[in-house]
């Protein structure tokens, strides 16, 4: 067994985000799979559009401080500020 002297903690540094790490409302989950059917290709487009603004990209929308990223993502969806197009 390891001696705990000699076990150092590591934590890998963090980009803090501007935004909350709340979790998605479902209320905006229903209107946004109005907008997007099929649930694969939206829960695609929200997970892609995370990304984006967890890496920095400025929001579609006006955003207010309670809302938390993926609510963010959904809202634009709904707001038709993201559009999904198929590959050629």
């Amino acid at each position: 067994m390891a001696d705990p002297d000699n076990i150092i903690p590591f934590e890998q540094a963090q980009k803090p985000s501007a935004y909350s790490g709340l979790p998605m409302k479902s209320d905006l989950v229903e209107e946004a799979a109005k907008v997007i059917t099929d649930p694969q290709v939206l829960i695609n487009v929200v997970s892609q559009r995370v990304k984006q603004l967890n890496s920095g990209r400025s929001p579609l929308i006006q955003t207010v401080p309670s809302m938390g990223i993926a609510d963010i993502a959904l809202t634009e969806v709904i707001e038709g500020k993201i559009i999904v197009t198929s590959k050629s």
